[in-house]
Formats: C-alpha cells, structure tokens, sequence
C-alpha cells in the first residue's frame, strides 16, 4: 500500500527515524521519491533548536523536503509530561497529513515489547495488548509502522554499516519516565533468563490484534443494537442485556468513536457500578475524567466534553442581525431569508401578536412560564423541558429569549411561544442554537427533546 502513496515520515533525528528515512530513500530509488518529512520541536531539551538544525541539514543533502513543527505541551494535562508529548506530537502529525497520505513512524520491535508490558502493568484489555498495529487510519491518511518486526540491534547495524549521523537524546539514558524504566532496568533482567523476551512480547502483541480483530465484528453489531438518534446516547435497557465483558467493549468502542480521551481502568467499573445499575432518577449519576463525562439520564446513557453552564447573571440585548456569542462558547442566531431590524414590527401579524427589537438573552432564574402555541394558557418552563426530555446538564446552558418586560418567547431553539413562533412563520425564520462541541446537536433536535 505505502509504495503507491505519498509518505510523510516522522523524523526526530534519532537512530531509529534516521535509519527509517535512510531505507525508505533506497527502496524508492530509480523513481521519483514522493516522500517528505515533519520534524516536531517540542521544546522540552536544551538541544532542541540543534536537533532541527540537525535535521534539517540531513534532509537538506538527501534533497527530502522537511517540515518543522513546534508545539506546546501541556503540562496540566493530568497524563504526565511523556504523554502530553506524543498528544502534542501526534496532533502536530495529523494536522500536516494530506487525504491519503501514509505517515510513517519508526517503531521497532523492542518499542513493540515495551508498549505491550506498560499496557499490561496498567491492566489493559485485548484491545491495549494489541499495543501498536502496523497500520491504522489517521487523520485524513494513514499511519504505517514498517519497522515493527525489526529488533532495534539490526537498526543500530544498518546505521552503522551506513555510516549515517544521528542524535543521541540524553532524556533516553535515564530511568524516568516508565518506559526507560523498563527498557534499561526490565528488559535486561528478562533477555537474562529468556534472550528472546522481546520477541515473545511482540508476539503477544501481535495475537492480541488478531484476537481484538475477530471481536470488532460483534462490538460493531452490538454498538449498533444500543445507539439512538443522538450518536451521544445509549440505550441503557439494550446494553444490559449483553454481557458484562460485551458491555465494556461497546462503551469503551462508542467513547472511542466519540473521539473522546480513553476511559481509564476504573471507567468501566465506575459505569457499571454508578450509572448502568439501579433505576433512573433524575439525580443524573456522571462518570467524569480527562475533560469528558459520561451521564445517566432516564434511560440513556450521555457522553460528551464537559461544558460550562451559562452564567447565572448573564444578561444582554440582541437585536437579532448578527449571531450572538454566548459565555459558554454557545452561539444564537436567526436564520433565514429575512433580517431582523432595529426596532422592526411585524405586519405580516396581527398588531397584537407583534413585538419590537430588541430583544433580551438571559440564563434561566427559575419560575419561568411561557404559552405554547396553540394553548390556551401557560405551562411552567421546567414542566415543559422535563417532558420534551431535555437533560439537567442541557439545561444549565439553555438561553433565554425574553423581550424588555420579561416575557419568554424561546428557551434555547427547544422551545417557541405562540406570539414568537407566529413572529418566525410570518418572516420564514428560525431560531438556532448552536452548541460549541462538533458532536453535539446542532439544527436538530437530540434524541428525547422533541
């Protein structure tokens, strides 16, 4: 697959990646070489600017064209500085990846055994086993790993029977963090008593692939029986009837596809134990880590980004032309054919259903009522969002629409008052609210609130 493809290589300097590019150039000698390279300064060295340099002067001989890419690597990420830097560097990977490209890493087979012991001491499942899979989508191509059968000593061979230049980074030597650990404490004891311990390791890994592969097939299946209209819920009475080894893998498969962080160990059973068993109730048990939750609401199981709620004294005038922005990154607008104007009345509609711009955006105080159309009184808003499903977590952010003596006329895009949805009808708009999170409903309805 790779031959017939555009190849972006990760390129750090080192011994591995040098001896990456090296034979990627001589394999795709006599024809064109469509191959470049991305270089990623993460900054955390002294060294840092001598190893682009570096770089950039190998790629320059070889007449590879190199990209440099700096990034910022948090450090309040809650993941620790070794994870927070393959984040920084993966984002920096998949954001300069072009639609079919492959990407390629220099990962060897003693990387293999490494990852596969870290994930074990860590209480992974099959799927964490599998530990890196020689080719995988990513971003808008794909990653591929050439080198993961090769022991790094035939690297360090072929580097030296080439006579090629590399870096050394000193952060390597030492036993910090976890993997250099094992790679200079572990590993060694092991190949002690077994001398073909990192092999064997990789061949663990490689029949954990094989074994997840063969439960893909019944995950998907399973995924599909539990989903709803909103690719955020799950159906709670559908996953209880699986088992509860079928159960982790479809939730851990739907966070996965929600492109949320990776639910750690004590996810599931925390899930399982809070959220899936009892009744429902309108407390919304939640399962929080790394900037996700996931929510019980009813029946469903919610899973999404954690999100502010409005302010309790947010308060502004909008005059409808332009979106208005919320506090909570949230955006209101009216669309459609028309603009509203300053001051604007409907004759469209009768003098005593119109009302002058502009108008006022709030948060909720409590005790509002509004009057739906076609009835003939008003209703409580909480009696009226409880019953189109809206959760409590929906509603913490929901922006009211008001005009200057208080009367609601919207709730979010939810819900409309007479006087209001016959001002919209009149002038072929609607009202939209649009949510920050790209996985959330926007222009229309989630599961439940209709």
């Amino acid at each position: 697959m790779a031959g017939a493809r555009p190849l972006l290589i990760g390129y750090s300097g080192g011994l591995d990646s040098t001896v990456l590019l090296h034979w990627l150039l001589a394999s795709r000698a006599g024809r064109d070489h469509d191959l470049r390279a991305i270089h990623v300064h993460h900054g955390l060295q002294p060294d840092a600017d001598a190893w682009a340099a570096h770089c950039r002067g190998i790629c320059e001989a070889l007449g590879v064209p190199l990209r440099i890419a700096r990034v910022s690597v948090r450090a309040d990420a809650g993941t620790g500085p070794e994870a927070a830097a393959r984040a920084a560097r993966h984002a920096a990977f998949e954001a300069e990846l072009r639609p079919g490209e492959v990407l390629a890493l220099a990962h060897h087979r003693d990387d293999q055994a490494e990852t596969f012991l870290l994930r074990a001491l860590r209480a992974s499942g099959v799927d964490g086993l599998a530990a890196m899979r020689p080719w995988r989508r990513h971003g808008q191509g794909w990653l591929w790993r050439p080198l993961l059968d090769a022991p790094r000593e035939r690297l360090l061979d072929h580097a030296r029977q080439h006579g090629l230049q590399w870096i050394e980074d000193p952060s390597n030597a030492g036993v910090e963090p976890d993997r250099n650990f094992l790679r200079h404490r572990i590993l060694p004891l092991l190949r002690e008593r077994w001398p073909q311990a990192e092999a064997g390791l990789a061949r663990s890994a490689l029949l954990g692939a094989e074994a997840a592969a063969l439960l893909d097939d019944g995950d998907a299946a399973a995924l599909a029986a539990v989903r709803t209209v909103d690719r955020q819920a799950l159906d709670v009475a559908g996953l209880r009837r699986f088992p509860e080894a079928r159960r982790a893998r479809v939730l851990r498969r739907w966070i996965d596809m929600l492109a949320l962080p990776p639910l750690p160990a004590q996810g599931i059973a925390r899930i399982e134990a809070d959220l899936l068993q009892g009744t429902a109730t309108d407390g919304s048990p939640a399962f929080a880590w790394s900037g996700a939750v996931v929510r019980r609401w009813r029946d469903l199981l919610h899973a999404e980004r954690q999100r502010a709620p409005l302010p309790a004294d947010f308060h502004t005038a909008w005059d409808g032309r332009m979106p208005l922005r919320l506090p909570t990154g949230d955006t209101l607008a009216l669309v459609g054919p028309e603009r509203v104007e300053p001051g604007d009345a409907l004759d469209a509609v009768p003098a005593s259903e119109a009302y002058r711009a502009p108008l006022i955006v709030r948060a909720r105080r409590g005790g509002e009522r509004i009057r739906l159309p076609g009835r003939g009184h008003s209703h409580a808003l909480k009696q009226v969002l409880q019953t189109l499903g809206v959760p409590p977590w929906v509603r913490e952010r929901l922006p009211l629409l008001t005009d200057a003596d208080d009367e609601l006329f919207a709730a979010g895009d939810l819900v409309h008052s007479d006087r209001f949805d016959a001002w919209l009808r009149a002038r072929r708009q609607r009202l939209l609210w649009s949510r920050t999170d790209p996985l959330a409903c926007v222009e229309r309805p989630c599961a439940g609130f209709r």
